[in-house]
């Protein structure tokens, strides 16, 4: 199909891969809109945790998924979030909200309501999502899907640098640990596991700087787009 703005972008891959990072500099480079699917979900969270909602009451889930607002306004290449009116970008990059995330996202009422969201915001085209089921199951129409990942090690030192220089007293080992712990959830899970799509483009991104990435993604674009004739 031929979309109104250009083509879909997803780019999967598991907690700490730099998935954020490079989305916003490809949808800089290429003009596209970044719709970071991944704060979307820590937005929820954290409204969950601030109405202490309790997720193994269903009824309760369904209901405060089916009410939950998110929003994104893009704001100088990047996004800020709010949650039901306030803004809560800073508050959604803890671990403690991290590890609410994965246990969120495994539950399908809030599936549900974010895949529905983030189809309409992403439809038309010229768009670069990021999240752990963009390609298989938000966008499996998606014209170009990217597996981003990286060592387990290599993820938890970039996490516990962005946590030490937000002055988080967290350690190294915890950190990695935190990392495979998310992995083994997000992998785990009955719905919407963490996995490749069959026809996405995989990148190991350990050893590799942010435009190396970024550089090897605008290539695959520029062919895609050449053999789409968007």
């Amino acid at each position: 199909m031929r979309r109104e703005r250009g083509i879909i972008i997803a780019i999967d891959g598991p907690s700490g891969a730099g998935k954020s990072t490079l989305a916003k500099e490809l949808a800089k480079r290429l003009g596209y809109l970044q719709l970071d699917t991944g704060a979307m979900y820590r937005a929820m969270a954290w409204l969950a945790r601030e109405s202490g909602l309790d997720l193994a009451d269903e009824a309760a889930v369904r209901q405060f998924s089916a009410t939950a607002e998110i929003e994104l306004q893009p704001l100088n290449g990047s996004s800020r979030v709010f949650a039901n009116g306030r803004e809560v970008t800073g508050e959604i990059r803890t671990p403690e909200i991290s590890m609410l995330t994965s246990r969120m996202s495994a539950l399908a009422p809030v599936r549900g309501a974010m895949t529905q969201l983030q189809r309409r915001m992403g439809d038309a085209g010229g768009v670069v999502l990021e999240g752990r089921d963009i390609g298989t199951v938000v966008f499996p129409d998606a014209e170009l899907k990217f597996f981003l990942t990286a060592s387990a090690e290599e993820r938890g030192r970039r996490r516990f640098l962005e946590l030490q220089a937000k002055g988080d007293p967290a350690t190294l080992e915890a950190t990695i640990q935190d990392v495979k712990q998310r992995d083994a959830q997000d992998a785990s899970r009955d719905l919407a596991p963490l996995k490749q799509a069959d026809d996405a483009l995989p990148i190991d991104s350990t050893g590799l700087t942010i435009d190396e990435v970024v550089s090897l993604m605008e290539q695959a674009v520029q062919k895609t787009l050449a053999t789409k004739g968007a």
